[in-house]
């Protein structure tokens, strides 16, 4: 029979240490996997808005990409792309229903800039969905014709391709570049048929 030589956990802490490494790994795993899952399906929503010549229907599906995307960001514990997807989100109801006035601007600027660096966790990654939001916000206003608009899409997916590879998220990465590449085919077949 074994003798006891006392505390069970000092006797394991080796085997403990390494079945809590062990699980914080999976987890990290299991939610990259997921996020990335998430994200793919934002992406379709996200090249859908690429493809629409109607302004309108461009950012019914830019606000689906971006609620959808707020829930991917949770995984991959990015809480400054939880809360700028969430006001992205929110500024396209407002551009969808014509409400975004310039004091609406404003806000969603404000509040970008002050609740993404307030939660930013990842230093200067964390600050492209700042940047990304704000350019985007700023097309929203200023841009009232779908070539214009098409061209901000473009910009604003150059920006979260980068950040999107700074969180290995790798199917946005993959979406991003495809969506960007079809708005960019369908940029031009646009300006053709002008």
């Amino acid at each position: 029979m074994q003798q006891y030589n006392g505390c069970f956990f000092f006797n394991n802490f080796k085997l403990f240490i390494v079945i809590v490494i062990n699980v914080i790994i999976m987890s990290l795993a299991w939610n990259v996997l997921v996020g990335n899952g998430i994200s793919f399906i934002a992406g379709i929503f996200l090249i859908i808005s690429y493809c629409v010549n109607d302004v309108k229907k461009a950012y019914k599906y830019q606000f689906l990409n971006a609620f959808i995307l707020a829930i991917s960001s949770v995984f991959f514990f990015s809480w400054t792309g939880v809360v700028t997807m969430l006001i992205a989100a929110s500024r396209n109801i407002f551009v969808y229903y014509d409400k975004l006035t310039k004091y609406w601007t404003v806000f969603f600027l404000l509040i970008t800039v002050v609740l993404g660096i307030y939660v930013n966790n990842l230093g200067l990654v964390g600050l492209l969905p700042v940047l990304a939001i704000i350019e985007i916000t700023l097309c929203n206003y200023y841009l009232k014709e779908i070539k214009s608009i098409k061209i901000g899409f473009i910009v604003n997916s150059t920006i979260y391709i980068l950040y999107f590879l700074a969180i290995f998220d790798i199917s946005s990465v993959a979406m991003e570049s495809l969506t960007a590449l079809i708005g960019l085919v369908s940029l031009i077949q646009l300006i053709r048929n002008e």
